[in-house]
Order: C-alpha cells, then structure tokens, then sequence
C-alpha cells in the first residue's frame, strides 16, 4: 500500500478511536468496540511508522516492537514513549481475549491515553 494512503487511512481511524474514546458512557457492546477500534489503529500505526522508517530514514525494519524502538533511535519517540508505546503492544495483543469482562474494562481505561499518544506519533510523523 503506498505510504499517502495508508496514511490516510491512519487519519481517519484515529479520528473514529477519538470519537470512541470521548464518549461518557459506553455500554459492554460499545466498549468492545472501543477495544477493537483501538487495535486497528495500533494495526494502522505502527505499519504507518514502518512505512515512515523506509521512507524518511531508509530503515528496514518488519515488526512493531522492532518499528517502535527504531522510532526512539530516530528520536521520533523519547524513552518514556518508547515504554508506552510497547505496552501499546502488549495490549493490542490482548485485545483477541476481551471475553475476559476485568481485562476488557482494563484495556478500556488505557485506551485514552493510548489514543493522545497515537495521535502525536501521526502528527509526529506527518509534519
């Protein structure tokens, strides 16, 4: 996919992850699908800063966690990004077991903190 596209598709996936995560209430059904709009964008994300690796530093590099930490050597994150941005991994990789109704509300209340940073690394990315 051609890096202008799959940055548009970041754009407005994480502008639907916002609109999830601003909401006050959500339901049982509406929170799983806050889990699910959250791990498509980690999905969009981190193939986005692959992408942006190839592209901008002529980096070759195939995974998330590898992707994330070439972004701290490139110093598109900081250290302490870098941490959260792992733990973003981990927790996309949790998302496949939301039956578990305690994981499912903890994954939940991470998600907002998870978007802000999404939001950065896009803009991060794109300016």
């Amino acid at each position: 996919m051609e890096i202008t596209k799959r940055f548009a598709i970041a754009s407005r996936a994480l502008a639907k992850l916002h609109e999830a995560v601003t909401k006050e209430q959500l339901s049982e059904m509406e929170r799983d699908g806050l889990i699910q709009r959250f791990a498509f964008c980690f999905e969009i994300m981190w193939k986005c800063g692959r992408d942006y690796l190839r592209d901008a530093e002529g980096l070759d590099v195939a995974s998330p966690k590898a992707v994330i930490r070439a972004l701290r050597d490139v110093k598109v994150f900081s250290d302490e990004e870098t941490v959260l941005a792992l733990k973003m991994v981990d927790a996309r990789n949790l998302t496949a077991h939301t039956y578990d109704e305690e994981l499912a509300i903890k994954l939940a209340e991470q998600i907002p903190e998870y978007e802000q940073f999404m939001q950065l690394w896009y803009r991060r990315m794109t300016e």
